[in-house]
C-alpha cells in the first residue's frame, strides 16, 4: 500500500481510525474524514456535495465506515428512525462514492470497502432499522461491482458481528454484557477494531486482487455457526 491514496471516511474513531493506523504504518497516503473534525476533514455526508473538498486525483481506496447502533422492537422504530439509518449507512456512502468515482478511475488497482452487519443474513430481533440499511449496503456493492468491473474498480464490503469500538459501547458497558456477548460467538468473544481493520486493509491491498462484489464475513463464526 506504499504510496497509495487511501480516503476514509470515519477515520477519527473504531474501526476507521483503526484502519488508519493500519495504513500508515504500510505507508499509504491517507485522506481522512468524519463529521465531526477532531484531528480529520470535517465533512456532512447527509449534504449533497459534487465534489469532497481536499481529494487526490487520484484515488486508490475508499472506506466508508460511519455506522448507527439503534436496536429497537419494530413497533417502537420511527420513520425518522428508518430514515436516519439510511441516511448515515446508506446515502451517505452513495454520495461519497459518486465524488470519488472521477478519481478512482485513474488509479491502476482502484479498491472500495463498505460495511454490512451479521445481521443481514442472520435474523435477528430488535435489528430491522440497521438490517434494512446495511442490507441496502449490500445490494449496492454487488451492483456496483459489476457495473464497475469493466473500470477495474473492485467493491466488496465487510459483515462484522458486535464489535469492540465507541459505537457499541453501551452494549458492552459492564463485565457481565461483555461475558454474556461473548459467550453467543463460536469463537467466545467479540470483535475488535483491528479485526475488522486487519479485513479491511486485505481487501483494499493486491492481495484481494481477483476479489469483487464479496460481502466478507468476519463475526467470530456467528452467521453460518451455532
Amino acid at each position: 500500500m506504499e504510496g497509495k491514496n487511501v480516503v476514509i471516511i470515519g477515520g477519527n474513531s473504531g474501526i476507521g481510525k483503526a484502519t488508519a493506523e493500519l495504513l500508515q504504518a504500510a505507508r499509504a497516503n491517507l485522506f481522512l474524514y468524519s463529521k465531526s473534525g477532531s484531528g480529520t476533514t470535517a465533512l456532512d455526508t447527509s449534504v449533497d456535495f459534487e465534489e469532497i473538498p481536499g481529494l487526490p486525483e487520484v484515488i486508490d481506496g475508499v472506506v466508508y465506515a460511519p455506522g448507527t447502533i439503534n436496536l429497537k422492537p419494530f413497533h417502537r422504530i420511527s420513520m425518522d428512525d428508518f430514515k436516519r439509518e439510511m441516511e448515515v449507512n446508506f446515502f451517505g456512502a452513495v454520495r461519497v462514492l459518486q465524488a470519488c468515482l472521477k478519481g478512482l478511475k485513474k488509479s491502476s488497482a482502484p479498491s472500495v470497502v463498505l460495511y454490512s452487519t451479521v445481521a443481514v443474513q442472520t435474523g435477528m430481533g430488535f435489528h430491522a432499522g440497521i438490517a434494512s440499511a446495511k442490507g441496502a449496503i449490500e445490494g449496492l456493492t454487488r451492483s456496483l461491482a459489476a457495473e464497475w468491473a469493466p473500470s477495474k474498480i473492485r467493491v466488496n464490503a465487510i459483515a462484522p458481528s458486535l464489535t469492540e469500538t465507541p459505537l457499541a459501547s453501551a452494549l458492552l458497558s459492564t463485565l457481565e454484557k461483555k461475558e454474556a456477548s461473548d459467550k453467543r460467538h463460536p469463537l467466545g468473544r467479540v470483535g475488535s477494531a483491528s479485526d475488522i481493520a486487519a479485513s479491511t486493509l486485505f481487501l483494499l491491498s493486491p492481495q484481494s486482487s481477483w476479489m469483487t462484489g464479496q460481502i466478507l464475513h468476519v463475526d467470530g463464526g456467528m452467521s453460518t455457526l451455532k
